[in-house]
């Protein structure tokens, strides 16, 4: 009788062991987005006019005003934050929670298609290391997941489930097969409609497709993934049809990667791309990375061959298992996408001038990070129990590198929360100076790029504001009709940050010209008010 009470117990055991890994990974993922969310409704990351601009897109779509293809301003990159955001903004009325919520559900829907696909590309236990590290969030990762800003969080997605559906499909478990292929086109249209730079990964998953069900796609498979991907692109498909000469976003995009005749010394793009890679994986506070973090990058890149030749010797090792196969390649896609695009990254010069702002463009890399991090993982697993001291050496290295990472991971997450109190700070102030111009009862005004469409959406567009550069002339407006209004305003303002250079370039012109100006304090910011009429020059 003891034997037979014992064998269910074991077996329960042996089922909830079987378990550990994807409740692990569920929990990882449920404090990610809990964490996610309250600093959302903290208000942190901080705002800018560049996330503002998805706003009032949104609020746009929202009210039937518009309905925007590329970001206002831009040629190339797609609203497709700002459409997700839009039924919010309809019921609740705009605001940065309504914004960002929909991007919260892009995280999770991220978290929990890569624990799927590492999962089947190699282990439960891993896919539940993985989804820990991607809950951790440095103020650069996190900006990056739940700011609009474009392409980041829906496109990281979108490549993950086109490789969920291809390996699917190359393993025949789903059953109705034209629309998974339809999907994954759709899918791959509505990436490259958001943004351009995704390109890598869903030619990375092109090829992944390709060898899993090359023949198959010559038929009506083919047609359903065409279909699909044509209906995700529409929007640009529409837009380059219509577009003027050298308005076609292909020709604003090879002017973007021209990066307007800047150029660089490669050393100089080699330290950006150095302080990026750890910035880009969440090593390192926003502050800047150190050497003890730059190291991470050479890791990176040592790590990137070795995967390689370890997936290559699973792909001749598994050449006439399919299901092999299709994972050994998976592998390599992964790889092959993180190396083009940490080449396309260090080919641009302003790799070297801004690499703490320019790390953003690296986000999509998380999603080769267990493919990079996977020999780490493999060395220390297979020492467990080695008697051989030169395995067991490598494997507590391997554990010790994992262990570091994690460390600084950890660490730069605990900054940024450190931190938060400052970020609330300044997203106040930037709140105040709309409520403060609201009540004095001025609503159009010039100021810098940063401030401006920030300003607009704070108010509801209650405050128009019209773009000017350091020396006090016309600045990017990328809504026009802003600047239209503000134009027609018989005594319109000027609102500057205490102390910038936009400040002391205005306060120049009043010199020169004799001129007079109402200042008031409100903040961190200056309100001028001239006493006579007064234009960007």
């Amino acid at each position: 009788m003891s034997v037979s009470l014992a064998e269910p117990v074991q077996r329960s055991m042996t089922k909830i062991r079987s378990h550990l890994p994807a409740l692990a990974a569920l929990l990882f993922g449920a404090l990610g987005v809990l964490y996610r969310l309250a600093l959302i409704l903290m208000g942190v990351p901080g705002s800018n006019s560049d996330e503002a601009t998805f706003g009032l897109a949104a609020k746009h779509i929202a009210e039937g005003r518009h309905t925007p293809i590329f970001l206002y301003g831009q040629h190339y990159m797609g609203v497709l934050e700002s459409y997700l955001a839009a039924p919010l903004f309809a019921v609740f009325g705009p605001s940065w929670v309504a914004l960002r919520i929909p991007l919260l559900v892009l995280y999770a829907l991220f978290l929990f298609a890569m624990y799927h696909l590492v999962r089947r590309l190699y282990s439960p236990v891993f896919a539940a290391i993985v989804i820990g590290l991607l809950s951790l969030g440095s103020e650069r990762v996190v900006r990056d997941q739940i700011t609009a800003v474009g392409g980041r969080a829906e496109n990281k997605v979108a490549v993950v489930l086109v490789l969920l559906l291809t390996l699917a499909l190359a393993c025949g478990t789903v059953r109705h097969r034209l629309p998974a292929y339809g999907m994954v086109g759709l899918l791959a249209g509505l990436a490259l409609w958001s943004d351009w730079l995704v390109l890598p990964y869903l030619a990375a998953a092109a090829v992944v497709l390709l060898v899993a069900s090359g023949r198959e796609l010559w038929g009506r498979a083919g047609a359903a993934l065409t279909g699909g991907l044509v209906l995700g692109g529409l929007p640009v498909i529409i837009y380059n049809l219509r577009a003027g000469p050298g308005e076609d976003s292909w020709t604003v995009l090879w002017g973007l990667a021209d990066s307007g005749g800047l150029t660089a010394p490669l050393r100089q793009r080699w330290d950006g791309l150095v302080e990026s890679v750890p910035l880009a994986t969440g090593l390192c506070p926003s502050s800047g990375c150190t050497g003890l973090h730059q190291w991470f990058t050479y890791l990176y890149l040592a790590l990137l061959v070795v995967a390689a030749a370890l997936a290559v010797h699973a792909l001749r090792r598994d050449r006439r298992d399919r299901d092999g196969r299709i994972r050994a390649v998976t592998q390599l896609a992964l790889l092959a996408a993180a190396a083009l695009t940490l080449y396309a990254y260090l080919r641009n010069p302003t790799t070297a001038t801004e690499p703490l702002a320019n790390a953003r463009y690296l986000s999509v890399l998380q999603i080769s990070l267990p493919a990079v991090l996977w020999p780490l993982y493999a060395a220390g697993r297979h020492s467990w129990g080695m008697l051989d001291t030169n395995h067991r050496i490598v494997g507590n290295l391997a554990n010790n590198v994992v262990g570091v990472i994690v460390l600084l991971s950890v660490i730069s997450t605990g900054m940024f929360v450190r931190d938060l109190d400052k970020l609330q700070q300044e997203e106040t102030q930037a709140r105040l100076l709309g409520e403060r111009l609201q009540e004095l009862g001025v609503h159009h005004v010039y100021s810098e790029y940063w401030i401006c469409n920030r300003l607009v959406f704070n108010t509801n567009e209650n405050v128009l504001c019209a773009v000017i550069g350091e020396t006090v002339g016309r600045g990017l407006d990328r809504y026009p009709p802003y600047r239209e209004q503000v134009d027609r305003e018989p005594s319109p303002a000027f609102v500057f940050q205490s102390g910038t250079i936009f400040e002391e370039g205005f306060r120049r012109l009043l010199d020169d010209g004799d001129l007079d100006a109402t200042v008031t304090e409100i903040g961190r910011y200056r309100l001028y008010q001239p006493e006579q009429e007064l234009r960007p020059r």
